[in-house]
């Protein structure tokens, strides 16, 4: 019995329980496989308070902020990016993987891929996890280094760390 794209994507995001780094170029290719032509990928950032997002083109090559959802009941946050989703004709989603320093999982790590199991139990589409140690200070550095006030740092580091974490697997993607 032959699986169809989306299914491949989905199994093969649910199955991961370690992110490794031979594990990223092929994680990447299963998802390009399983989007469809035109449509967009979303990247998103979970944090305990906010969900940062970030829009790919059509030409899965360029990540941009696009929003920030400031939590609250995961029905409530899931109505909101669903309702992006289907704006945006989107067709799949990188999930940010908050692995501690070492490499490994964390509680945030487990925390997140159960945001993601539950999303996906709502909505079945292509997943795909992508390391984001360290993205925050990283985009934090750069905007500091860019004279940006405290005030609209804060306003804006979930979406621009979503983008950052996106662009990271849009090039894997390309290079796949």
């Amino acid at each position: 019995m032959a699986l169809d794209k989306a299914a491949v994507a989905h199994i093969a995001a649910l199955a991961r329980i370690r992110l490794k780094e031979e594990e990223l170029e092929p994680l990447a290719a299963e998802l390009r496989a399983a989007i469809a032509p035109g449509r967009r990928v979303i990247g998103l950032d979970v944090g305990t308070k906010t969900i940062g997002l970030a829009l790919s083109d059509t030409r899965l090559v360029i990540a941009s902020p696009l929003d920030t959802i400031r939590r609250r009941r995961f029905r409530d946050d899931v109505a909101v990016l669903f309702a992006l989703i289907d704006g945006h004709e989107v067709g799949g989603l990188v999930i940010g993987l908050p692995l501690s320093l070492a490499g490994t999982d964390s509680p945030r790590t487990q925390s997140v891929r159960q945001f993601a199991r539950n999303l996906l139990a709502m909505r079945d589409m292509p997943v795909a996890f992508w390391d984001e140690r360290l993205s925050t200070a990283a985009v934090t550095r750069e905007m500091i280094a860019h004279d940006m006030t405290r005030k609209r740092r804060a306003e804006i580091v979930d979406r621009v760390a979503a983008a950052y974490i996106l662009q990271g697997f849009l090039d894997a993607m390309g290079n796949s």
